[in-house]
């Protein structure tokens, strides 16, 4: 089962996929794609660590995250994916070129995972087009892969606020 939790920035959309992975009552493993570029980010890691339950297991993996679901998804678990536009900013600055080909591999290897995959991933789309190429590269990749990933996952969520609101498949259940 794939659930795609998105919304912007400080939304709740992290705690509110963490609360679902604990609900599961299924062992968890933490995908974690973020990497610590300055002083801020660290911190923002470092806070995410923190607030994790010691009996979850972290993987951290910046860019080679189709490999890791691959090797870490399985029926009796949960894998959490937070987030996939970390991801994709490592893969734009570290392979601009295979940014089409890792997407693809990433989109096949969430549709194909055993168990349940819940994926967090942040809104960018819904402000002014940037004004840089690098920028409006970046949030129309992270646009193309929601979609593509919305459309093949049995759930997906909105959270605004703190708010959780299902767009797609049964708000109550597995």
């Amino acid at each position: 089962m794939l659930e795609l939790v998105l919304g912007g920035a400080r939304s709740g959309k992290s705690r509110y996929a963490e609360q679902l992975a604990s609900d599961s009552g299924r062992e968890v493993h933490y995908l974690a794609t973020a990497e610590a570029w300055d002083d801020e980010m660290a911190a923002r890691i470092a806070s995410h660590r923190h607030q994790r339950p010691a009996s979850w297991t972290t993987h951290e993996v910046p860019r080679a995250l189709a490999e890791a679901i691959g090797m870490h998804a399985r029926t009796d678990r949960v894998l959490l994916i937070d987030c996939l536009t970390l991801w994709l900013t490592n893969q734009l600055l570290a392979e601009p070129d295979q940014l089409s080909e890792s997407s693809e591999a990433l989109v096949n290897a969430l549709g194909d995972a055993p168990g349940r995959v819940i994926a967090v991933s942040n809104e960018t789309g819904l402000g002014v087009v940037p004004n840089d190429a690098l920028s409006r590269r970046f949030v129309d990749h992270s646009g193309w892969l929601h979609q593509r990933l919305a459309a093949r996952a049995d759930r997906v969520w909105w959270v605004v606020a703190g708010l959780p609101q299902c767009l797609k498949g049964a708000a109550d259940g597995e």
